[in-house]
């Protein structure tokens, strides 16, 4: 029973035969010129109706990283959520990558930002070249407390930035997941409303090593075969990387595999509000369920061999504990039922 991360569970068989098959082709052209690299933008051009320059990367640090510095200058500033990815998980890298930007915080609840918190912020930048240049905003969809944006919530905020001049970014590394929950489709989520870059995440939702970089904006990628390069992010051998997005793409994979997971978090989220000493704390939207349960029965699940992680928030009781469940394309469901039979026969 894991519900540490979707990250826990394997590649999917499809995408591990696309690997196996494109190691049988002995040779290919490296550095990611392969012709299925050509093929994956295409593909992805197909999937948002709109033709875009799409590069793969090794891991969604890279993509965020990478992206945030084609729409951001080392003097600049990135608004985020404070509880983002970006801030939280990743060490820094997107300064690093940016040569130097800031990333400017705002708080907002379910880990999402409002256009009056970003209206709030933007009132503090009034000292000119003293402060950050405010130049891009990086949302996450699905968010680090399992929130969704809808298509009219990212709208409303790339509208206001962009009336500054600033560019936007969505971090998806459970793009899929988000899709899937609101039902739209994937060109009404991003370039529709208004995002420039989408890191389009793979790894989470049954790929190895599988994150690409899609520019809505094609001009702002004009030089990030080089920057690509710099990072370290460039595989060699990259046709196991297009390989896998092929087979990730294919038969709308990826989308099945997302609606499996989410599936399961409503399965789980509905068995644990049942519990009487059992909280959800925020809405179950997407492949992740976050409750607020006395700490003895977190310990008493963990001892009974339920892998989930104790996740830090504000204003729990004593003898609280908040926690993080995330559900995978490869849970299996038994093991969801199981793990609702013993928190009842522990509660």
């Amino acid at each position: 029973m894991n519900f540490g991360s979707d990250n826990v569970y394997g590649v999917d068989p499809r995408i591990l035969q696309a690997v196996v098959e494109a190691n049988e082709r002995l040779t290919d052209v490296s550095y990611c010129h392969d012709d299925g690299a050509r093929q994956v933008e295409q593909r992805l051009s197909d999937v948002f109706e709109k033709d875009v320059k799409a590069f793969l990367v090794l891991n969604g640090t890279g993509a965020n990283s990478l992206a945030l510095s084609a729409i951001c200058p080392p003097h600049g500033g990135v608004l985020c959520h404070e509880g983002s990815h970006i801030n939280t998980d990743e060490c820094n890298c997107p300064e690093l990558f940016t040569g130097g930007a800031k990333l400017v915080t705002l708080a907002g609840e379910g880990n999402k930002i409002t256009p009056q918190a970003i209206t709030a912020k933007l009132a503090q930048f009034v000292h000119g070249e003293h402060g950050a240049k405010l130049s891009a905003i990086s949302l996450s969809n699905v968010t680090e407390l399992g929130t969704v944006y809808s298509p009219d919530e990212v709208r409303a905020i790339t509208a206001l930035v962009k009336s500054h001049g600033m560019k936007s970014h969505m971090d998806g590394a459970r793009f899929a997941n988000a899709l899937v929950a609101l039902g739209c489709s994937p060109a009404e989520l991003t370039w529709k409303s208004g995002i420039d870059v989408l890191s389009f995440g793979g790894t989470k939702n049954g790929g190895m090593m599988l994150e690409a970089v899609v520019f809505f904006d094609t001009a702002l990628a004009e030089d990030f075969l080089y920057r690509r390069k710099r990072a370290g992010q460039l595989l060699s051998k990259g046709r196991f990387l297009s390989a896998q997005m092929l087979a990730y793409l294919q038969d709308d994979v990826w989308l099945a595999n997302a609606r499996r997971a989410n599936a399961l978090a409503q399965i789980l989220s509905k068995g644990l509000n049942q519990l009487p000493n059992v909280k959800i704390a925020q809405p179950t939207q997407a492949n992740e369920v976050f409750a607020i349960m006395p700490k003895r029965l977190y310990q008493a699940l963990s001892d009974k061999g339920a892998h989930f992680h104790e996740w830090p928030v504000d204003g729990l009781k004593p003898g609280e504990t908040h926690v993080r469940f995330v559900l995978s394309f490869a849970t299996p469901e038994q093991h969801v039922m199981q793990f609702i039979q013993l928190a009842k026969e522990l509660s």
